[in-house]
């Protein structure tokens, strides 16, 4: 772990230490906050007693079905846009507008990976009489993966913001609907223990494509 990592966990730490401190000191109010502590405690409580797993798994599903649409058709979209520059320019404000919705943002990260690559790589693709797709998969790919990293990882955050918003407001179930009703009965246990899940895992999902990302990176570079 590089020096970086560590001066980023110890900023976390201190930040989540002090927290702690200002919930127990009274400084922050139970009906505010409860301290972090206790919200891992009655996060452990709720996983263990199985009484979130059907609104887990109704939250995941919805995120990764967003999450996947966004994705493959956000790409395919970016694309079409790249090839006809008319029609980019005439949807530009609409990108713009709509930049945290996460099948746009893919869009987005999309263009930018495609007008990044270096113009090179065409003259290396017909000098090695690649065709267009080789070219595409082999060298122009790999040219744009850190900008369609990015779009990946903005999709997750921005798919699992909508979906648990949605269910907020539309939903009858998932954890958005669990965290709703416990703020309304003032169960601030309940819903800062769902609320730990979900930046838990958003985090985790996020940190593990920062890694992968990472060690391709340096596969390209041949480190």
């Amino acid at each position: 772990m590089g020096r970086l990592a560590w001066i980023r966990l110890g900023v976390i730490a201190g930040f989540i230490g002090l927290l702690e401190i200002l919930c127990r000191g009274g400084a922050i109010g139970r009906l505010t906050m409860i301290p972090p502590s206790e919200m891992a405690a009655a996060l452990v409580e709720l996983i263990a007693s199985g009484a979130v797993d059907d609104d887990i798994g109704r939250t995941l599903g919805s995120v990764a079905a967003a999450f996947t649409l966004a994705v493959v058709f956000g790409f395919v979209g970016g694309v079409a846009l790249h090839a006809i520059p008319r029609l980019r320019r005439a949807a530009d404000p609409l990108l713009a507008t709509y930049y945290a919705v996460p099948f746009f943002v893919m869009i987005i990260a999309t263009l930018n990976g495609l007008d990044r690559i270096p113009r090179v790589l065409d003259k290396v693709a017909r000098t090695h009489r690649m065709r267009p797709l080789e070219t595409a998969l082999r060298l122009k790919l790999p040219a744009a993966a850190p900008y369609l990293f990015t779009g990946v990882k903005l999709a997750i955050a921005y798919s699992f913001i909508g979906v648990i918003a949605s269910e907020f407001i539309l939903a009858a179930s998932g954890l958005g609907y669990q965290i709703a009703y416990a703020y309304n009965n003032f169960d601030n246990r309940t819903m800062y223990a769902l609320m730990l899940f979900v930046l838990t895992l958003v985090t985790t999902i996020n940190m593990a494509l920062y890694v992968w990302e990472r060690r391709l990176q340096r596969r390209r570079l041949g480190r």
